[in-house]
């Protein structure tokens, strides 16, 4: 399988509210979202899915309701412009890597094979971990790492890796776990999986791209209209939870006199949604998710 869609029922409850509508699926991957969208919308419904792997590509859906784009979902709303749609009724996104991208060795996501150094979700891009390692400065390495890894060691990691590659330079993931092969048997997987979570991040600037879909995805979403957002990292689900609330990524709303402030959605849940344990077994990649949806407010 490509990829186990997760929140499959939960999030296209969420989303479709108008069979007729538009809607958009931010992360086409295998396709399971997209697949469910379409089976609730009439023939007069439409969906539009982004993805930039070229390998999602092979998936697509012969449906005349149903449009890929192989555009990264920064590009959101100019993408949907050049279609004609100024308006929809409902944005999915589902973010993270796809089971598809973790399982390909080759692609440098996994911490469990020896692969390039790459980490790039779209391989046309410049930008690929290798250089992230072997080129960036000491002091962006140990920001990368206490920003987008909470790891508290940062520093230190940064300084590693640099004295290392001064005599060798860093190629493949093998490579940088021999690193820090000192590590206690039982810190070894979480502290990969947040390692490998930053540089993932920088390489594909994940939480900028994140802001701008977010902001998008609300101009071009109709009054009453949905936003869906699946998270796996408190990274992503800070900003996800934050613009839902006040529609700002930082600081703080104007009020007015009485304190209240203009808000951009209206939560369909005050708290974000998980997983049951069903789900999780069958699905281990779904244990750290969290779903949230808002309403456009009018």
């Amino acid at each position: 399988m490509y990829h186990n869609p997760v929140l499959l029922k939960q999030s296209v409850d969420d989303l479709v509210t108008n069979p007729d509508g538009t809607y958009v699926d931010c992360t086409f991957g295998g396709g399971g979202h997209s697949r469910e969208i379409l089976s609730r919308l009439s023939e007069k419904g439409r969906l539009f899915s982004f993805d930039q792997d070229l390998d999602a590509l092979k998936n697509t859906i012969d449906d005349p309701r149903f449009t890929l784009i192989n555009q990264n979902f920064r590009f959101l709303e100019n993408s949907l412009l050049m279609y004609g749609i100024s308006q929809i009724d409902g944005v999915l996104a589902d973010l993270g890597v796809s089971s598809h991208q973790f399982d390909e060795a080759e692609r440098g996501f996994s911490t469990r094979s020896d692969a390039p150094l790459d980490m790039r979700m779209n391989v046309m891009q410049g930008l690929d971990a290798k250089r992230v390692i072997n080129d960036y400065e000491e002091e962006q390495l140990a920001d990368i790492f206490y920003y987008y890894g909470e790891l508290r060691e940062a520093r230190k990691l940064a300084r590693d890796i640099v004295h290392h590659r001064k005599n060798k330079s860093i190629n493949t993931t093998e490579d940088l776990k021999k690193l820090f092969s000192y590590l206690p048997p039982h810190k070894v997987n979480k502290f990969y999986a947040q390692l490998f979570q930053a540089i993932r991040i920088e390489v594909n600037q994940e939480l900028e791209v994140l802001k701008e879909m977010l902001v998008q995805a609300y101009n071009v979403l109709r009054p009453e209209g949905r936003l869906v957002v699946i998270s796996y990292h408190s990274l992503e689900d800070r900003l996800v939870k934050r613009f839902l609330k006040n529609g700002m990524f930082e600081g703080e709303p104007q009020r007015d006199i009485y304190g209240n402030y203009t808000k951009a959605f209206e939560l369909v849940k005050s708290k974000a949604i998980i997983p049951d344990d069903k789900e999780i077994e069958e699905n281990s990649r779904a244990r750290s998710a969290k779903m949230r949806t808002g309403i456009k407010v009018g």
